[in-house]
């Protein structure tokens, strides 16, 4: 099945993937500043659509708003996917991304609703790294490199990759869910702290052994590098992050050196956990297990 390139659609989708990160960063950025109840009500923000900007309501409606924007903006996606797109599962995959944008707006009203209790929060702060994932997997499946397919090459048995792929994205997924957990007060921040090594060194080994042994494909090649590249930055930004707050833990407010790493740790948080997914993407997509026969047809399904 021949699925047309359709360049604006695959525009947009990059767009939809970039505000969705600074939706992202925008959460962080409310929880950084300890904004989280500066608008007790929701839907509406003290009654008001629009709100005087200023203190915490700045953040907090500021957020809203940006969500909103997201939430059109998936709308418009899964409009434009429903009307164009061939591929069945391209379809329903915008469908589930309005399921979750919407399903993270109720989390986030309830967040408010019910005054912050951790585990709503914390399942926001989670849904919206796998919904910027989401956004990020709907712009490599529009673009004109994925639709012309890929280069497959044998599984190596000493070496197995496919299946180790999925541990580095569940694991980053695992330690944003302690950071949130810890951001929200309901652990503390050691348990985040301890995972860090653990899931780098997941992520290591998972990017090293396909630098080493599948790096003649390039599209893993240039993944695995972006992986590392956004994984070493996000161990930076921790510690700069925690070494900040325990140098102004005795600020009567967040200091500003202090809110500006943390929401960049966030921000890239979210970069690293979509990185992952599109290297277990790209490596279900490149290498062919040898327990399956080879086939043009089955190469073209890897490709679409």
């Amino acid at each position: 099945m021949e699925v047309e390139y359709r360049q604006g659609l695959h525009r947009w989708s990059i767009l939809l993937a970039f505000c969705t990160l600074l939706l992202v960063a925008a959460g962080g950025l409310v929880t950084s500043r300890d904004a989280g109840l500066s608008v007790p009500d929701w839907p509406l923000s003290y009654g008001q659509l629009m709100p005087p900007m200023e203190g915490g309501i700045l953040y907090e409606h500021g957020h809203r708003m940006v969500a909103t924007t997201v939430g059109l903006m998936t709308i418009v996606s899964m409009v434009w996917l429903l009307r164009v797109e061939k591929r069945r599962w391209m379809r329903w995959l915008s469908v589930a991304a309005l399921g979750a944008v919407i399903a993270q707006g109720m989390l986030g009203g309830l967040t408010v609703i019910y005054l912050l209790p951790w585990w709503i929060s914390s399942s926001h702060a989670c849904l919206a790294q796998l919904f910027f994932s989401t956004t990020v997997a709907m712009a490599i499946f529009t673009s004109d490199w994925w639709l012309q397919g890929s280069s497959p090459i044998d599984e190596d048995s000493k070496y197995p990759i496919r299946g180790l792929s999925l541990a580095a994205p569940l694991c980053v997924l695992g330690q944003l869910a302690l950071g949130a957990a810890a951001r929200h007060k309901a652990i503390g921040s050691i348990y985040h702290i301890s995972g860090a090594p653990i899931v780098t060194a997941v992520i290591m080994w998972v990017s090293l052994r396909i630098l080493l042994h599948y790096t003649r494909n390039r599209e893993l090649r240039l993944a695995a590098l972006t992986v590392i590249t956004i994984s070493l930055t996000q161990v930076f930004l921790g510690i700069a992050a925690y070494m900040s707050r325990i140098a102004y833990a005795d600020a009567v407010q967040p200091m500003p050196i202090m809110v500006t790493f943390t929401v960049l740790h966030v921000a890239v948080g979210a970069l690293t956990m979509a990185s992952t997914v599109v290297l277990a993407i790209l490596t279900w997509r490149n290498v062919v297990s040898r327990s399956f026969a080879y086939s043009p047809a089955r190469a073209a399904a890897l490709s679409r």
